[in-house]
């Protein structure tokens, strides 16, 4: 008698056996990649540096020269002298830098085709997005709130040679200060925003300045009737009533400014995480 070897035709496949835990996409290990790669991009200690240093010089340079001059200033002027904003007007400076660094952490790796190795890696992608988002804004944090505050310390350093200095619990000054970082922040989490809509780092970077310089200055043309509803709710005007000391009534308040600011952060990121799940690599 002959015997019929059982055939597998019809039966289910075998499971695959789970990955060992040491080859699972985790979130921490998306961190460490992530921030490994930060560290390795060449443009990110020299960005870091140009927004410390441009920040800390300009403003102790300014606060220098307006207290050389000061003795001569006209009356007009020293009536609207702010010393914190003296002091902390390299902001301007390093937000540009910061944003065009979170461009191209995300940028760089489509200019590269690194982002396919990413992706391989990690292909749900968007723990790849946060854990880009969550480094960047921690670096944006920290470097912008040591710059902020070194620059307005040794800026009050200088103007105290003429005793027109402040302090930090005069009102409104702790929180323009501290409200550098926090801008700073929004501004490198905007960039990043950027870098994944636009995935090409001229197209992301001239839209950022688009946003943060040009649009305020068309908006200066806009009729007088038009502009109270308008220029206060464009992003860096009010982003930046967190950062001013005596806003005027023409800005939103500090912290309703911010919220607005943050929000159109939000909406590029909302944006962002669509398309990033829509997209090929």
């Amino acid at each position: 008698m002959t015997t019929t070897l059982p055939t597998t035709s019809g039966t289910a496949p075998t499971p695959a056996a789970p990955l060992p835990d040491d080859l699972k996409v985790t979130g921490l290990r998306v961190l460490r990649s992530e921030w490994l790669k930060f560290r390795s991009l060449r443009s990110s200690p020299l960005a870091v540096a140009v927004a410390v240093l441009g920040m800390v010089a300009l403003g102790w340079i300014f606060s220098a020269a307006d207290a050389n001059r000061w003795p001569v200033m006209r009356p007009q002027a020293k009536l609207h002298f702010d010393p914190t904003d003296v002091s902390i007007r390299g902001y301007v400076l390093a937000q540009l830098v910061i944003g065009v660094l979170g461009v191209l952490i995300v940028s760089g790796e489509y200019g590269t085709g690194m982002i396919r190795a990413t992706f391989s890696a990690v292909p749900t992608r968007l723990p790849v997005l946060w854990a880009k988002l969550a480094i960047f804004a921690v670096v944006s944090f920290v470097v912008g709130t040591i710059s902020s505050f070194a620059a307005f310390l040794g800026g009050q350093a200088f103007l105290s040679s003429q005793h027109i200095q402040t302090t930090l619990g005069a009102p409104g000054v702790f929180r323009a200060v501290f409200g550098v970082g926090l801008y700073l922040t929004v501004v490198g989490l905007l960039g990043v925003a950027l870098g994944w809509l636009i995935r090409h780092t001229a197209g992301a970077i001239a839209t950022l300045f688009g946003l943060l310089l040009v649009l305020p200055g068309i908006a200066e043309a806009l009729p007088d009737s038009w502009a109270p509803h308008i220029v206060p709710y464009l992003p860096s005007n009010a982003g930046q009533a967190l950062v001013t000391v005596r806003p005027d009534a023409a800005m939103l308040a500090p912290w309703t400014g911010f919220a607005w600011f943050c929000g159109y952060v939000v909406v590029a990121l909302v944006a962002a995480v669509v398309l990033l799940k829509r997209r090929d690599a």
